[in-house]
């Protein structure tokens, strides 16, 4: 992690399923994300935020920078979001999560083990 001017820079990735029916419907979705929810994952100190796609496994691999100071709450402002949680509504179920996933988890975060710049 790296402090900048109070801010604590994370690099953070997860992942999850994506059903094959559905492939087609989620890349349209994510083609034109609705401009308030990109506004909501900016105002939650989330940079540089990208999701992979891996076929024929269908797995979905997201990945941002974390530039805030109280990672949590950030995150609860995101999913107290109405407009957000109406996205959710067209994304979730195109998404299989993982079965080892934390409880309460929708993706399965995961452990940085090794960054170059």
């Amino acid at each position: 992690m790296a402090d900048r001017g109070g801010d604590v820079m994370r690099r953070m990735a997860m992942m999850i399923g994506l059903r094959p029916e559905k492939v087609a419907e989620y890349k349209a979705l994510h083609a034109a994300v609705w401009p308030a929810v990109l506004a909501r994952i900016s105002a939650a100190n989330i940079r540089n935020y990208t999701i992979f796609l891996r076929e024929p496994e269908n797995i979905l691999f997201g990945t941002w920078e974390y530039h805030g100071q109280d990672y949590a709450a950030d995150m609860a402002a995101i999913a107290a979001d109405p407009v957000t949680q109406n996205w959710w509504k067209l994304t979730d179920p195109c998404q299989i999560p993982l079965e080892s996933r934390t409880a309460g988890d929708w993706w399965a975060m995961m452990e940085e083990v090794f960054h170059h710049d």
